[in-house]
C-alpha cells in the first residue's frame, strides 16, 4: 500500500503545477458562490455575519468590511464558510453559553435567534446559489462559445449490440427518444448513456419514412481520452464524424438559458441515479472522488478545453457540491434543513443534547466518506 502512496504522490508531484492551478481556480469559483448564497440571504434576514472564509485553517490575508464583516483567505483551499453571531463552529452549530450571553442588539442579528423561515432561507442558499451559477455558467458557454452539434446519425450498427437486436440500421437518423427531441448525436448519448437495462423507444428516420424501434442500452465501462474509466449505459451505434460536420452553434441568450437548465437538470439526475445505482448495486461505488481526482480532472480539462473546459468543469462540479449538501446528513446544509423541518413541526427545537449527537454522527459520516473517496483516488492515480 506504501508503495500506491508514493506512486500516486509523485503522480501529483510530478504535475503539481498542471493540476493545482486549475483546481483552485474550480474549486474556489464554486466555494465563493455557495458561502456568497449563504452571506446574501444572512444579510437580507438581519443576521449580523462575523467572518466570510474561502479556505480553512490559519489566515493568510483578510480585510473587515463597513459592516463587520471579516473576509479573509484561509491556508487550506478546500472548502469555505461563514461564520455568524453565535456560532460555536465553522459548520454553525449554535454555542449554548455564546448565545445566553448575547446583548439584545445581538440577539437582534444573531442567525439562532431568527425564526425557522428565515435559517431555512440562508441554510437553502447556497447549494441553491451552486445550481444558479451553472445555470448562469452554461448559458455563457451556448451563448458566446456555442453548442458543438452533429446530426444523431447511425454509420455503423456493432454486431450482437442492443442496436443491432433492437433493428437499427447504418444510415438511420435518431428523431426522438422515449418523445424526447433529439437534435444532436450529443443529445442521443446523454440520454442512452443515463439509462442502462431500461427499454426505451427510438423514432428513427429510415430513408424517406420514419420507424420505431425499441432498444435497451447495456451498462458497460467507457474510457474517456484521459484514461479514466466510466460506466455508462451503451447502444454499440458508431458516429464517424467528418471534418465540417460538427458545427458549434451560438444561440440566443433566451434559448441559451433554457438549455442551461436542461443541462443542469442532467447533471442532476446522472447523478442521484448513479447514487441511487451505488445503494442498489447497480453502479460500483470506486467512481466516487475526491480532492486528488478533482484536481487530477480539473488538469486534464485544463490542457484539452482551455479556460472554456474549466468553467465548464466549474459548473457541473457547483452542481454536485450543491447537491451533496442538500443530504440530510447533519453537518451538511440538508442537515441543518432536516432539524429545521422537525423544529417546525414540533413547535421547538429539538434539545441541545439531539442537535449535538447529530453533528457527531454528520461529523463522522462526512470524515468517513472523504477517507473512502481519497482512498479511490490514491487507488485511481496509482492505476492511472
Amino acid at each position: 500500500m506504501s508503495e500506491v502512496f508514493l506512486h500516486s504522490f509523485s503522480t501529483l508531484e510530478h504535475g503539481f503545477v498542471g493540476y493545482a492551478i486549475p483546481f483552485l481556480f474550480v474549486l474556489t469559483i464554486v466555494v465563493f458562490f455557495h458561502e456568497l448564497g449563504h452571506f446574501l440571504v444572512a444579510r437580507w434576514a438581519g443576521v449580523k455575519v462575523l467572518t466570510f472564509s474561502l479556505g480553512f485553517g490559519p489566515e493568510l490575508v483578510g480585510f473587515n468590511d463597513r459592516h463587520g464583516t471579516r473576509w479573509k483567505v484561509s491556508a487550506v483551499p478546500l472548502g469555505g464558510y461563514v461564520r455568524f453571531v453565535g456560532d460555536d463552529s465553522d459548520a454553525s452549530t449554535p454555542s449554548a453559553e455564546a448565545l445566553a450571553n448575547l446583548t439584545e442588539e445581538e440577539r437582534a442579528g444573531s442567525f439562532h435567534h431568527k425564526k425557522v423561515g428565515p435559517r431555512s432561507a440562508i441554510v437553502a442558499a447556497g447549494p441553491i446559489a451552486n445550481f444558479v451559477l451553472a445555470v448562469v455558467i452554461f448559458t455563457g458557454l451556448f451563448t458566446f462559445i456555442g453548442k458543438p452539434s452533429t446530426t444523431a446519425r447511425v454509420d455503423k450498427v456493432e454486431a450482437n449490440s442492443p442496436a443491432a437486436a433492437a433493428g437499427f440500421r447504418d444510415g438511420d437518423i435518431v428523431l426522438s427518444i422515449d418523445g424526447s427531441k433529439i437534435d444532436s448525436f450529443t443529445d442521443m448519448q446523454e440520454i442512452v448513456s443515463t439509462h442502462p437495462g431500461e427499454k426505451m423507444s427510438f423514432t428513427v428516420k429510415r430513408g424517406d419514412g420514419t420507424v420505431t424501434l425499441h432498444g435497451t442500452p447495456q451498462l458497460r465501462e467507457m474510457k474517456d481520452p484521459f484514461g479514466n474509466v466510466h460506466r455508462q449505459g451503451v447502444l454499440g451505434i458508431t458516429r464517424q464524424t467528418a471534418p465540417g460536420e460538427v458545427l458549434t452553434e451560438r444561440v440566443d441568450p433566451v434559448t441559451a438559458l433554457g438549455l442551461a437548465v436542461k443541462q443542469t437538470w442532467f447533471v442532476i439526475d446522472r447523478t442521484l441515479s448513479y447514487i441511487g445505482g451505488v445503494f442498489t448495486g447497480r453502479e460500483a461505488a470506486d467512481q466516487v472522488g475526491g480532492p486528488l481526482r478533482i484536481a487530477q480532472i480539473s488538469g486534464q480539462v485544463a490542457s484539452i478545453g482551455g479556460w472554456a473546459g474549466l468553467i465548464q468543469l466549474a459548473a457541473i462540479l457547483s452542481i454536485s457540491i450543491g447537491l451533496l449538501n442538500l443530504f440530510p446528513i447533519p453537518l451538511l446544509d440538508g442537515g441543518h434543513l432536516l432539524f429545521y423541518a422537525v423544529e417546525a413541526v414540533r413547535g421547538r427545537p429539538l434539545s441541545e443534547r439531539a442537535q449535538e449527537m447529530g453533528f457527531r454522527i454528520g461529523l463522522g459520516l462526512v470524515l468517513m466518506l472523504m477517507v473512502f473517496a481519497t482512498y479511490n483516488d490514491i487507488l485511481h492515480l496509482a492505476a492511472s
